[in-house]
C-alpha cells in the first residue's frame, strides 16, 4: 500500500507555520492593549501624593512661605492700599489673600513636576516609558498627582478665610474649588512640559526664577490691573493666571470684581487644555536626555 504524504512521521522543527499560528502563541496578557489605562495612571497619582507627603519640609515650606509673604506684605501695605474699583479701602491682606492662594499653589504643582528630573535620574521614568501604555497615560497620572497636590495646599490655606471675616457659601465654596483645581492642573501640566526635556534641577530652579515668578507677579496678586500702567496692563490680560486670581478675589470678595467668574472660567478650562496638549506633545517625543 503506497504511503501518502500525510503518513509520514513528522517533527516539531518540520511543522509549518503561519502568522496567524505564531499571533495565537503570543500571550494575551504581552499585548499593549490588554493593559488598562486607569490603573496606571492612578499608580502615578498616588505615587506622586505619597512621595510628597513623606518629605514633610516640603509640605511645610510650600504653606509656610506664601504665608509668612501674606502676612508681612500685607501687614506692610496695611491700609495704604488703595485697591481697584469697588474695593474701597480694604486692607492689603485681604487683597493679597487670593494671591498668596495662587502662590501656594503655583510653588506646589511647579515643584511637584521636578520629580519628573528625579525619577529620570533613579532610572523609574525609563520603567514607566517602557510599560505598555499609551504617553498621555503617563502625562496623566503625573499632572493629576500633582494636581491633586496643589489642590488640597491650597485649600488649607482656605482656613484662614475666616481670620478676614470671609463667609463663603456653598455655591461660592464649589467654584473656589473649580478654580483651585483648573490653576493647580494648569500650572502642574506647564511644570510638566518645562521639566520634561530637562536633566538638571538646577535648571528647572533657573527657569523658575526667569519665567514663572514673574508670571505670578503679573497675575494681578501683588497689585490690581486697573492701577497698573498701559504695558503692564497688556501683560496682565493676556496672562491666564491673571483670570484664576481675579476669579478668586471675585469669589471671596464679591465687591472687588474685575472679570466674570463665567469668563476666567473658560479662560482657565482653555489654558488647562493647552497645556495638557503641549505636556501629552512633549512627552511623546522619542528621545529623552540621558541623566546627568
Amino acid at each position: 500500500m503506497p504511503l501518502t504524504a500525510s503518513d509520514l512521521p513528522t517533527t516539531n522543527d518540520q511543522r509549518p507555520t503561519t502568522v496567524a499560528s505564531q499571533a495565537q502563541a503570543i500571550p494575551a496578557t504581552l499585548a499593549p492593549t490588554s493593559v488598562g489605562s486607569v490603573i496606571p495612571a492612578l499608580s502615578l497619582w498616588w505615587r506622586e501624593i505619597v512621595r510628597f507627603y513623606r518629605q514633610r519640609s516640603r509640605v511645610v515650606g510650600v504653606i509656610a512661605s506664601p504665608v509668612v509673604f501674606w502676612i508681612v506684605i500685607g501687614s506692610g501695605f496695611g491700609t495704604s492700599f488703595r485697591g481697584g474699583s469697588g474695593a474701597g479701602n480694604e486692607h492689603y491682606l485681604d487683597y493679597f489673600f487670593p494671591g498668596a492662594l495662587i502662590m501656594i499653589v503655583l510653588f506646589t504643582s511647579i515643584f511637584t513636576m521636578m520629580s519628573v528630573i528625579e525619577d529620570r535620574k533613579e532610572g523609574f521614568l525609563l520603567s514607566v516609558l517602557v510599560a505598555p501604555v499609551h504617553r498621555s497615560v503617563i502625562v496623566l497620572g503625573k499632572v493629576l498627582g500633582g494636581t491633586t497636590l496643589a489642590t488640597i495646599q491650597g485649600l488649607v490655606f482656605l482656613c484662614f478665610a475666616p481670620a478676614l471675616r470671609i463667609h463663603i457659601g456653598l455655591a461660592q465654596l464649589g467654584l473656589t474649588v473649580l478654580t483651585v483645581f483648573l490653576v493647580s492642573f494648569s500650572l502642574t501640566a506647564l511644570g510638566f512640559v518645562i521639566a520634561w526635556p530637562m536633566d538638571s534641577t538646577q535648571g528647572f530652579h533657573a527657569v523658575i526664577n526667569l519665567f514663572l515668578i514673574p508670571l505670578w507677579l503679573l497675575s494681578g496678586s501683588l497689585f490690581p490691573l486697573t492701577g497698573a500702567s498701559g504695558w503692564i496692563r497688556l501683560l496682565m490680560r493676556i496672562n491666564p493666571l491673571t483670570y484664576g486670581t481675579e476669579a478668586l478675589r471675585t469669589l471671596l470678595f464679591p465687591a472687588s470684581a474685575t472679570f466674570a467668574v463665567s469668563t476666567s472660567l473658560m479662560v482657565l478650562v482653555g489654558f488647562s487644555l493647552v497645556m495638557f496638549f503641549a505636556a501629552f506633545v512633549v512627552a511623546n517625543r522619542r528621545t529623552t536626555k540621558p541623566a546627568a
